[in-house]
């Protein structure tokens, strides 16, 4: 009987759980056996392990593999169970030493072909890793984000070979460095709004308070132009509010090459969005968007238009600052401190007021839209403003003096 035990994580919101995986070789009919409450995913993982090991110039014993991911009561979802999965294996085969896997955790998803391909959460699972003392194997292109962790010892390998060949002292590789995002390109400048000072002079109150914010005018009015350009008026984040938002954006898959930047969120979902989408949820019970925009910037654009279930659904983030998924198993819960920015033309039309174009229904169509929002979330909204439609004499106009950087 072999027996061998390796570490890695599982996620419930954004908070890593530490996640036992035993592998034990014993007697009997051939068999490759995953329990502990895993996904589908996870259990998967067995050919994907078979795969890998094979193209090592490995195969499994004629034996029967159990494979025990403890605590057994705590789901398991995610391919990020391969690695560590494959590395017990190994470990219980006498290939890997008991001593060099004790001070790791592991992630990663395994190729046929034995490369280690991303995963979400390596970032909080760097961070906890850390936090008990152990350093993290992880593949090679999440190498840049595991190093935000801190004074950890990190192997960013490119294949299970790799991990193997530096384990043993063979070919070490070299420690991954943090990467920070590159965010040099042009951004969105106030100076391309031309006209519309009352509108502008609200977004700077917004800004500079943290208000919520309601825009209400016609098509082509520029409302979607001015939200876009909240975010540059916003300070930076610090290093701190930075590595908690990119632990969201980890777990949810979305940290561009492993690189950290200190510009706040944008997110601008379309008005069909479910309350999974908006709030987080689904069988994964994921981030939304209201947890994406942490510490940033939620846009809303027709705001009439998503569904009155969705948009109350926002008055909980907005009140407390954080979004629970309830399930049945457990309550995950994220962060979602975010700035709502709202657009919405003042009628079904858009040109509610203006004598050519308006419809017959006026004014009685703009009241039935506009009650479409409820009471409790106008409530949470600071400021409304009213942005008119843009004249021919404003376009004529130069580009305005102030610029997002002068404001």
């Amino acid at each position: 009987m072999a027996l061998a035990r390796t570490m890695t994580v599982a996620f419930l919101g954004i908070e890593p759980r530490p996640v036992d995986v035993q592998v034990q070789i014993l007697g009997g009919l051939p068999a490759f056996v995953v329990v502990g409450l895993p996904d589908k995913a996870v259990a998967e993982s067995r050919e994907r392990v078979r795969g890998a090991l094979s193209a090592l110039g490995l195969s499994l014993p004629a034996k029967r593999v159990v494979v025990n991911l403890a605590p057994a009561d705590l789901p398991k979802e995610g391919s990020h169970f391969d690695l560590p999965i494959a590395l017990a294996v190994l470990g219980a085969m006498e290939v890997l030493s008991q001593d060099d896997m004790a001070r790791y955790a592991a992630l990663g998803e395994l190729s046929l072909d034995g490369r280690i391909t991303s995963v979400a959460g390596v970032l909080p699972a760097a961070i906890a890793a850390n936090a008990n003392g152990r350093g993290l194997i992880c593949p090679q292109a999440q190498g840049p984000e595991a190093a935000w962790a801190g004074e950890i010892d990190i192997i960013a390998a490119p294949t299970l070979l790799a991990v193997v060949n530096h384990l043993k002292g063979i070919a070490v590789l070299d420690a991954p460095v943090p990467r920070l995002a590159d965010e040099t390109g042009p951004r969105a400048d106030l100076r391309d709004v031309k006209g519309q000072e009352s509108a502008k002079r609200a977004l700077e109150i917004a800004a500079a308070g943290g208000h919520n914010l309601l825009m209400i005018g016609p098509p082509g009015s520029g409302k979607s132009m001015l939200a876009q350009r909240l975010p540059g008026l916003l300070p930076p984040l610090t290093s701190q509010e930075a590595l908690e938002v990119s632990m969201i954006a980890s777990v949810a898959g979305l940290l561009a090459e492993g690189a950290i930047g200190r510009a706040r969120p944008f997110r601008d979902p379309h008005h069909s969005a479910s309350m999974a989408a908006l709030v987080g949820g689904g069988r994964l019970a994921r981030p939304g968007e209201v947890s994406l925009a942490h510490l940033g910037v939620l846009f809303l654009d027709e705001l009439p238009e998503f569904t009155r279930q969705v948009l109350d659904s926002l008055r909980q983030p907005l009140e407390t600052g954080e979004t629970v998924v309830a399930r049945a198993a457990a309550h995950v819960r994220y962060p979602s401190r975010f700035q709502l920015v709202a657009a919405m033309n003042p009628c079904r039309c858009g040109y509610l007021g203006d004598p050519d174009r308006a419809c017959t229904k006026a004014p009685r169509c703009g009241a039935d839209y506009q009650s479409r929002i409820s009471g409790p979330l106008y409530d949470r909204i600071d400021l409304t403003v009213e942005v008119p439609a843009v004249t021919p004499g404003d376009l004529a106009l130069p580009p305005p003096r102030e610029g997002t950087a002068e404001v």
